[in-house]
């Protein structure tokens, strides 16, 4: 069953019950509060005719007497000790009670009987009779204008029953409707987008702001961001398919190389042996900025230590400068500690680093100032235009010259994301032709395990 109609069914269910029990209690109350009030009027009308016929004179019969008493439709009559009734009056429409059986009663006695289909309010009273003798006054009267009205209110009870049933029933289809067609409808759009591949979005009302609309927003965020991420997930592996194939060719065709023609020249082996090594760590190098950017929804394990600033700099561009052959300059201004990750800091500023000995010629510069690191180079800079795409993954300034400098498009992108690891923020100035300056800021790391994606959203 569809929960459409497993809501409306059962929500008319609850509220045709709700309707049923009430308005039964609504007739049992009634009908128990019309009995009694029959009953002490009946037993008032009882205590009056007692008074009033009290130790009756001889000369009085007593179905004279007790005519005087007798109620519109009903019985009155005296019931003496052994059984016998000593004087009856009945209306015309109750004569059949002068069959029923009298009975003696010593104490008093109220309540409700049914006889030839009509309930009567039965009263018994002791009564002083003739020579201070003790009788049993027996009173009936018939209960038929209440009955009348209970009928009444039965039919208006059943009538609003079923007047309010029906718009109980239209109400619970149209909630049930409210709650279950935004379902439907996203389940719709998902059968739509499984069967074209297409990322659709529900439509959605500004001016309500319930659950449902909310879950409606929620979905569309979701394919937005299911979106978004595919259209990443498609450049991203458009870009890498490329960059890979580049150095799979030379390495097949040195290899191919080799195979006819190595043996024969020594030159050629070593040529050959050289450019497959080098695109054998090239594809080393971007394979692990793959699979490291990949990893960005990860939680990052951090060593946060305390870090002199200006030694650490210096260390790290030593240990640069034997490795590359190039002379780093350094000037501390501002010299400071800080809490941060070692490593990662290292890392990030290598990014840097190697960027400006690819990209120049001259002396790279570092300096150190008050909670920043600044790495300048006076090589070929970046255009205006660029800036602002420098971060993205696989995006070079310099396309013709990213085979000789082996760059990938990969190192600021993942610098960037570093960076938010440790908290740093990073800001580019360059003109092309003179130079590039990398500014690092750097601030107390005060936490000790993020998401680089918490991270990240809160740099925002």
């Amino acid at each position: 069953m569809k929960l459409k109609n497993k809501i409306h069914l059962g929500t008319s269910v609850l509220l045709i019950a709700i309707v049923v029990l009430m308005n039964t209690a609504i007739y049992a109350a009634a009908s128990i509060m019309l009995k009694e009030a029959d009953i002490e009027r009946a037993a008032a009308d009882a205590a009056r005719i007692t008074s009033g016929i009290s130790n009756p004179s001889e000369s009085i019969e007593s179905s004279d007497l007790l005519r005087a008493y007798a109620p519109a439709d009903g019985m009155v009559r005296v019931v003496l000790p052994d059984g016998t009734v000593d004087g009856v009056s009945v209306s015309p429409n109750a004569a059949a009670l002068r069959e029923r059986e009298a009975v003696f009663e010593t104490s008093e006695q109220q309540t409700v009987i049914e006889e030839h289909s009509s309930r009567y309010a039965h009263v018994s009273l002791p009564v002083i009779w003739r020579g201070g003798e003790v009788a049993s006054l027996e009173l009936m009267e018939n209960l038929q204008a209440t009955d009348r009205i209970l009928d009444i209110l039965q039919i208006v009870l059943i009538v609003v029953s079923f007047l309010a049933v029906i718009p109980a029933a239209i109400s619970a289809r149209m909630l049930s409707a409210i709650i279950s067609n935004p379902v439907e409808d996203m389940t719709q759009t998902m059968r739509r987008i499984q069967k074209s591949g297409t990322y659709e979005r529900i439509e959605t009302n500004k001016k309500r702001h319930d659950e449902l609309q909310e879950m409606a927003r929620t979905f569309n965020d979701m394919m937005d961001l299911l979106g978004e991420n595919y259209q990443k997930q498609e450049s991203f592996v458009q870009n890498a398919s490329h960059e890979l194939k580049t150095p799979l060719t030379v390495i097949e065709s040195y290899a191919n190389l080799l195979r006819r023609r190595g043996k024969e020249r020594p030159d050629l082996f070593d040529e050959s042996v050289e450019a497959i090594h080098e695109e054998a760590i090239r594809m080393k190098e971007l394979t692990q900025q793959l699979l490291t950017l990949a990893r960005r929804g990860e939680t990052w394990d951090m060593n946060v230590e305390t870090v002199d600033i200006p030694g650490f700099v210096e260390e790290a561009a030593g240990s640069f400068e034997k490795a590359y052959g190039r002379h780093i300059e350094i000037t501390i201004i501002d010299p400071f500690s800080m809490k941060t990750d070692r490593a990662k800091l290292r890392q990030l500023l290598y990014i840097f680093l190697d960027n400006a000995r690819k990209y120049s010629e001259d002396d790279i510069h570092i300096e150190v100032k008050k909670m920043e690191i600044r790495i300048i180079d006076h090589g070929i800079g970046i255009p205006s235009s660029d800036l602002e795409k420098v971060f993205d993954r696989f995006y070079r300034v310099d396309k013709a010259r990213s085979r000789k400098t082996g760059g990938f498009g990969l190192g600021l992108s993942f610098a960037k994301e570093l960076a938010a690891v440790i908290d740093a923020g990073i800001r580019i100035e360059s003109e092309e032709g003179m130079g590039t300056t990398v500014i690092l800021t750097l601030s107390e790391f005060s936490f000790s395990s993020r998401t680089l994606k918490e991270k990240q959203e809160e740099r925002k």
